[in-house]
């Protein structure tokens, strides 16, 4: 179709909208590893998964072989309110940068909690109901995965209990506020609420914690209250199965108009939003039906995939959950306080490690300032201010369009826009300030948590 044909946004008819969520690992010819029991090292069963998650999203972690998954009618319904998102084409960043590229995101927040997480949290909240449960509990790192499920929960009419990163919660108030607002009760995590808090909290005084703490205690505040399952808003099979809908949107929305990309980019923290992204065009690149270049971006200050072991690890900090084989920098890794995104995991999804491992994939790090820097630069030019997070993915794509302002070459760029920054403030004041620090862990540190990973026969 011709140029001027393109519109701005490419907005789906509402019965476009995906009917079933594509599961990625179908396709694949080397599966992700099997989780495995922290204390037999043997692979988890669906009973031993199912003291901790809902039942049904057991199943679908477990399932390797079901290309497609049904979406239920009432979380298609929910979807609705905001779904489908819209693909937009940067016209104004491309006239900026005088590049012949063509970029594209998909924008993932036009909804209260500021980013892509509602679709699972919709999801594993309407499991968590089917199945009589009282409650859940989450951990968060930068907010939006709490804002979600707490939103999800309110719908629901469940209770919901959020192990928010300390340093998270007092960096960012509104976002716990947000949370409270939709009935949720928000933590700083390490807290003094759980065994495994204060273990944290005696070993490591004064920490600001991390992702891997949190998850740690909201286990146990799971396992610990009858009627509650534990739920993730990343790194598990079933959170990249329901994130699928933002890839299958965004090919839907290209196919419309006879667009093929050349490259998608995706930040990459524990995964959800670029295996979501990625999903329908990797099925693609497995089953040779067509190429892609495939970049995730991660901080040079937590660098799991480009510095990290793929090796089994535990999940979480506390060493309670199943452990996972992924690219992983230790579990009890913990990135420096002025960290500003919630890119804060010191693994990776199973799922993309293996596809990562298999060299289907590259990754990258950026540093924070130059983050902040093409956050900036995309805010003046196409009016939105975008999350930390994001703002990995927007780097790597002006980078990207900027060497084919250098060739010559009209490459596609797709990149994944996860959500808002309204609630980063406090991370952009400090980058205006120039209090901001570009962090990264030397070999040596690495060297000290890779040498602690469990020993797996």
């Amino acid at each position: 179709m011709a140029e001027n044909k393109i519109p701005y946004k490419i907005y789906l008819e509402e019965d476009e909208m995906p009917k079933a969520w594509y599961n990625v690992r179908a396709d694949m010819k080397n599966k992700p590893a099997p989780l495995l029991n922290p204390g037999t090292h043997q692979p988890m069963t669906a009973e031993e998964l199912g003291a901790v998650f809902c039942d049904e999203l057991v199943a679908q972690e477990l399932d390797n072989d079901n290309a497609y998954i049904e979406i239920p009618q009432e979380i298609r319904d929910f979807y609705k309110m905001y779904r489908p998102s819209p693909l937009v084409r940067a016209y104004c960043l491309e006239e900026k940068l005088q590049t012949p590229a063509k970029i594209y995101y998909k924008f993932e927040g036009n909804n209260t909690s500021g980013s892509h997480k509602l679709n699972s949290a919709i999801a594993q909240a309407y499991y968590a109901k089917k199945q009589g449960l009282k409650g859940v509990t989450t951990e968060t790192g930068a907010g939006q995965w709490g804002t979600a499920l707490s939103m999800a929960c309110s719908y629901f009419d469940l209770d919901c209990k959020v192990y928010m990163v300390k340093v998270s919660y007092e960096q960012k108030p509104f976002r716990r506020e947000v949370m409270r607002v939709y009935g949720a009760s928000v933590t700083p995590s390490p807290s003094m609420t759980t065994d495994i808090g204060k273990k944290i909290n005696a070993e490591l005084p004064g920490t600001t914690g991390s992702l891997g703490c949190a998850i740690s205690e909201a286990v146990e505040a799971a396992t610990k209250n009858p009627g509650y399952r534990y739920v993730l808003g990343s790194v598990l099979n079933q959170v990249l199965l329901h994130q699928s809908v933002i890839g299958l949107e965004t090919k839907a929305a290209l196919d419309k108009y006879g667009i093929k990309p050349d490259i998608i980019i995706g930040c990459a923290g524990g995964g959800s939003n670029l295996g979501g992204l990625i999903s329908p065009f990797m099925g693609e690149k497995l089953r040779c039906e067509a190429d892609y270049e495939i970049i995730a971006v991660e901080p040079a200050s937590c660098p799991s995939f480009t510095r990290g072991t793929f090796a089994y690890d535990f999940c979480d900090t506390g060493m309670v959950c199943p452990l996972a084989k992924m690219y992983t920098l230790g579990s009890d890794f913990i990135p420096s306080a002025n960290h500003a995104g919630g890119l804060r995991y010191h693994g990776m999804s199973p799922v993309l490690s293996q596809l990562y491992d298999d060299g289907l994939m590259k990754a990258i790090t950026v540093k924070q300032t130059e983050v902040f820097e093409a956050a900036e630069q995309f805010a003046r030019v196409e009016g939105i201010l975008p999350a930390p997070e994001s703002s990995h993915a927007i780097k790597a794509a002006i980078d990207e369009a900027l060497k084919c302002k250098e060739t010559g070459e009209e490459k596609t760029i797709v990149f994944g826009l996860t959500g808002t920054g309204y609630f980063d403030m406090v991370a952009y004041e400090k980058f205006h300030d120039g209090e901001m620090d570009d962090y990264i862990p030397t070999d040596d540190e690495l060297a000290k948590y890779a040498a602690k990973l469990p020993e797996i026969d």
